[in-house]
């Protein structure tokens, strides 16, 4: 890849974020699992290289069971990635977490049914701990940065990941309450995940959209104030990224960085030909 399609910052979410790059272009990238999402947005954050990918492509086109969270993921490794900082919408189960306020999770469930999850398998098997999904250093600078605009940050939570795209049952949402998750959302299990296999430090600015459905004090959800809140949230979350980005220490090392250093199961020698040369990016320098 031509070294001026690189980036240390990787950004993921909805449209408007490539508006805040410096010198932007555009780089097409195939990986060994498709095509991902769209073009990635190239350019700078003040002077530090960041790649800027639209999760549903531009438009909204893709559904979240549909994102091809693999390919997304891989571009970012591809790119020179070492941080990805997602944004994306979410719901409320907490009264006292309000539309308009910003979760920064640190545990995840998964209530997605069908999603590819790994990069592994095809000769390969990689066991790598999960225990804590989001890396505490990236979630902690997203804090910092949120508070400084202003924002109502909430530091810790967990973020229930489902399906979708139809929202929540009003038992469905109720369930999740009693079950201590404290806000819903469709599409940050599968990228933290493959983000730990790839080894890339990964955390989660949740924007608060809507109540869901349990808050009887409030209108049931519907599209039309989820994407009103989402636009109004847009600001915000530009302005954290733009505090993030120069704050991150790009030469810090970090326990995501060697996930899987210590996780793959397969003898080297036992691994096919192809599927060593499929996954040289991830695996490579733990099998010369």
């Amino acid at each position: 890849m031509d070294q001026t399609e690189s980036a240390r910052v990787g950004v993921i979410g909805g449209s408007g974020f490539y508006e805040l790059l410096e010198n932007a272009r555009e780089a097409r990238l195939s990986t060994p699992f498709g095509d991902p999402s769209d073009v990635y947005f190239l350019g700078e954050i003040g002077g530090v290289p960041v790649a800027f990918l639209p999760r549903h492509g531009r438009g909204h086109r893709i559904l979240p069971s549909e994102v091809n969270y693999r390919a997304n993921i891989w571009g970012m490794k591809a790119l020179g990635v070492h941080y990805v900082l997602s944004a994306s919408a979410v719901g409320s189960l907490r009264e006292e977490l309000k539309p308009l306020d910003i979760v920064v999770p640190d545990q995840l469930f998964d209530r997605t049914k069908a999603r590819p999850s790994t990069f592994f398998g095809d000769g390969v098997v990689v066991h790598m701990g999960f225990a804590d999904p989001f890396c505490p250093y990236v979630s902690q600078q997203i804090v910092t940065a949120g508070r400084a605009t202003g924002a109502t940050v909430h530091e810790g939570g967990t973020y229930v990941c489902i399906e979708g795209p139809q929202f929540s049952t009003r038992a469905e949402s109720n369930v999740y309450r009693r079950q201590g998750f404290d806000i819903i959302g469709m599409t940050n299990l599968q990228e933290a995940k493959l983000a730990r296999e790839a080894e890339l430090c990964y955390a989660t600015m949740a924007l608060v959209t809507d109540y869901d459905v349990w808050y009887e004090s409030a209108d049931d959800v519907t599209l039309e104030q989820v994407l009103g809140n989402v636009r109004r949230n847009v600001e915000t979350a530009q302005a954290i990224v733009r505090r993030v980005v120069p704050a991150l220490d790009l030469a810090r090392d970090c326990s995501c960085r060697h996930a899987v250093e210590h996780a793959i199961n397969t003898p080297a020698e036992l691994i096919p030909p192809e599927t060593k040369q499929k996954l040289d990016l991830l695996i490579g320098r733990y099998l010369d």
